[in-house]
């Protein structure tokens, strides 16, 4: 019997049944970002140990675009069978928030499998600028009024909104500067054009590692793996900023319920291999499975929690 014939002859068969012999067929996982960058490289090194573990390929479609919205769409509107997944992340549950109408409902139209991993997001400031600690930079804004600026990339992205959140958190009146990415916030930051910087530890470890710049916490519920003396916010005081950035692994919403719980064991036995954990590592990322549900929980908490700060800082919805 031919590959397709096969395909065909299953489809008779209850879903139970059929979830024993899935994969068919290669598996697709759309990704709503450019080839290279963090989220991309995390889902090709989880795809190649699926791979092995599944004997089908594990193709990466990349799809960047309208805040993931693209990619996002054109698995909403796939085959729910499994095998087209969609790398989803906070990012999807900011867009939630800042989008007033996207073509597919965010929570109803897809069925989180597992998370991947975490990337701590970290309060940075110079080496020389007055402040050891987040404690400082929180009484030196009490202090003087509006007068602390707080740098972050574009706005709407969840750096920006983890820097808005820590000002409403510590009750602070401050500035938060939007930066074109990454390069401009480390360089705003060296220069000393901002006092503080809110972002993803992961690209500014290099220049907390040599110095360039001052980790002063991280927003996490617990402390960085790869800077465990850095005290978290929560440790110092200002208990309500508790951010992170993550990702996760989601099929369309009406996939069944075995091949659903097929994908999170393959997925939970692929971040569990020491050589997947020790890449995802290198990368700074936190490698963490979960079940569907503490994944939908996670997205249904990030779109509330995102969706308050976007209309407390008065960010326009597009």
């Amino acid at each position: 019997m031919g590959a397709s014939a096969a395909a065909l002859a299953l489809t008779g068969l209850p879903w139970q049944a059929r979830a024993q012999t899935f994969p068919t067929k290669a598996l697709r996982i759309v990704v709503p970002f450019a080839a290279g960058g963090v989220g991309d490289l995390t889902a090709r090194i989880v795809a190649a140990r699926l791979a092995t573990q599944m004997g089908q390929s594990v193709v990466i479609d990349n799809r960047p675009g309208a805040g993931g919205v693209v990619a996002a769409d054109a698995v909403a509107r796939a085959e729910p069978d499994g095998h087209t997944l969609f790398l989803m992340s906070n990012g999807t549950a900011v867009t939630a928030g800042l989008f007033n109408k996207l073509p597919f409902d965010t929570v109803k139209d897809f069925t989180p499998v597992s998370t991947l991993g975490f990337f701590d997001i970290v309060v940075l400031s110079h080496p020389e600028a007055p402040f050891k600690t987040l404690a400082d930079v929180v009484a030196y804004a009490k202090a003087h009024p509006g007068k602390l600026n707080i740098g972050s990339i574009n706005i709407g992205s969840t750096q920006n909104l983890a820097a808005e959140l820590f000002k409403s958190s510590a009750d602070i009146e401050a500035q938060v500067i939007p930066f074109n990415g990454t390069p401009n916030l480390i360089g705003a930051l060296r220069g000393r054009q901002v006092d503080v910087g809110v972002e993803i530890l992961a690209p500014a470890l290099a220049q907390v590692r040599g110095g360039a710049l001052r980790a002063l916490a991280v927003a996490g519920e617990k402390r960085s793996v790869v800077l465990p003396d850095l005290p978290t916010a929560q440790e110092q005081g200002v208990a309500g900023f508790v951010a992170s950035s993550w990702n996760a692994l989601a099929v369309p919403a009406k996939t069944p319920r075995p091949v659903v719980e097929r994908l999170q064991r393959e997925i939970a036995a692929a971040l569990g291999d020491a050589e997947v954990r020790k890449k995802l590592r290198d990368l700074n990322i936190d490698a963490r499975a979960s079940t569907p549900e503490q994944a939908s929980a996670l997205l249904v908490g990030d779109i509330r929690r995102w969706g308050a700060v976007i209309e407390r800082a008065g960010i326009p919805k597009q």
